[in-house]
């Protein structure tokens, strides 16, 4: 059985608690340090607690019916596999984003997509790690993920149940409880009507462990309302212009989006209580006033 409460970073993570906030910068940073330093400032500036990155070592994580495939992009015309060489960042530049982070200070962690990149990965001092839709039917990285010993936040979209079910016996089995799953739907945008948000509610009673959400729609709401639901993770990917070139800005949030969406969830989360029937200060004075007692 998962831990009811874990620790990442500064912040204890348990049910009924205020949504530990994650930006996905992912790469829209399009292989620009700059970009990426501007989203970590707007994350911190709008009080989200962590960024996340994407880590791949191209020639393990593209599917090899994609290395060849050509694209057309701001750089020109290239394959698939120069194309996410392109937009790799590199040792020197994860180290710059760990010292920026340290500094704010804001956590920061990445989703590994092959092995090698769990291993990259593995030599910096994370709060947790998180394992992407695409790699959460991969048993080695996760296995490996658990062998580090963190939090393991894991997000299920594109998986059946069943699926689901293999993944979380493998974080059990091999893992030490601190774990949070993240429903999903990967599409990109999802529409409002393929969200199915009340899978929130049935992970959360068929595993018995923490669960979050994350994101990928227009809208604010699913995320607020996943708030309501009891998500203690919301993850949402993040850009400074949904006019940037790539597949991912269309459905991120703009900074703007930011501020709204994390306002909101912990209003939205300020208002739901604990459900114990209580008269406020205010409410008894109210009383005091209509009843005369």
């Amino acid at each position: 059985m998962a831990n009811k409460e874990i620790e990442i970073g500064n912040r204890s993570i348990s049910n009924n608690c205020v949504p530990y906030f994650i930006a996905e910068i992912g790469i829209n940073h399009n292989g620009d340090m700059n970009i990426a330093k501007k989203l970590i400032d707007a994350a911190n500036a709008t009080s989200w607690d962590s960024v996340k990155f994407q880590k791949r070592v191209p020639e393990h994580a593209v599917p090899e019916c994609q290395k060849e495939v050509m694209r057309e992009t701001p750089w020109g015309s290239m394959t698939y596999l120069e194309y996410k060489k392109r937009i790799e960042f590199s040792k020197g530049e994860y180290d710059e984003i760990d010292a920026y982070c340290r500094a704010k200070p804001l956590d920061w962690s990445a989703s590994p997509w092959d092995l090698p990149s769990v291993e990259f990965l593995a030599a910096y001092d994370l709060p947790y790690i998180k394992i992407a839709s695409a790699s959460n039917s991969d048993m080695d990285i996760i296995k490996r993920c658990c062998e580090m010993r963190i939090p393991i936040i894991i997000s299920c979209g594109m998986s059946t149940i069943k699926e689901t079910d293999n993944t979380v016996n493998t974080l059990e089995k091999y893992g030490n409880g601190d774990y949070v799953i993240l429903h999903t739907n990967s599409s990109y945008p999802a529409k409002n009507s393929d969200l199915n948000l009340r899978m929130i509610e049935t992970l959360r009673d068929r595993y018995d462990c923490l669960v979050g959400y994350s994101g990928h729609e227009y809208d604010l709401q699913p995320s607020v309302v996943a708030s309501a639901l009891g998500a203690v993770v919301i993850e949402r990917h993040v850009t400074l212009s949904h006019e940037l070139w790539g597949t991912d800005q269309r459905a991120s949030l703009e900074i703007s989006g930011m501020f709204l969406l994390r306002n909101r969830a912990l209003s939205v989360f300020e208002a739901m209580g604990d459900g114990v029937k209580s008269l406020s200060e205010d409410e008894l004075l109210v009383r005091k006033k209509l009843r005369g007692d």
